[in-house]
């Protein structure tokens, strides 16, 4: 029987200026992405091991590919969602939207990175 997956795998979030971007997030999650070039595209990795759950995904500078705060929102999970703001705000983004109790399911809030994104933190 084969094992059940979130349908969702892998993400790719567009920049403009891949060093800015690449430096914002390592900031504000504390982790180091890895650049690498396919083809026509400019990504940087986000950590990611096969054995573990949720979805990998990249920042990725290519033709196409256009930073923008009305489409499809990304939320990364972090153990405080406060401090986390605080970093955004430091490495040049913007909170959209401060933490918000979502009941049972945790918290959420919603920031602007340095390329023009809307993405979203969540915890618990």
């Amino acid at each position: 029987m084969a094992t059940q997956h979130y349908p969702v795998v892998w993400f790719e979030i567009p920049v403009n200026d891949l060093p800015r971007a690449q430096a914002f997030y390592e900031q504000v999650f504390g982790r180091d992405l890895q650049l690498q070039e396919m083809g026509p595209l400019q990504m940087a990795f986000f950590p990611m091991q096969e054995e573990d759950s949720g979805a990998g995904g990249a920042l990725v500078k290519a033709e196409g590919y256009v930073p923008s705060q009305t489409g499809t929102v990304v939320y990364f999970s972090v153990a405080d969602i406060n401090e986390t703001l605080e970093r955004v705000k430091a490495g040049g983004g913007k909170v959209l939207s401060p933490k918000t109790s979502i009941g049972e399911y945790g918290f959420i809030a919603h920031c602007q990175d340095t390329e023009g994104n809307r993405i979203a933190l969540h915890s618990m």
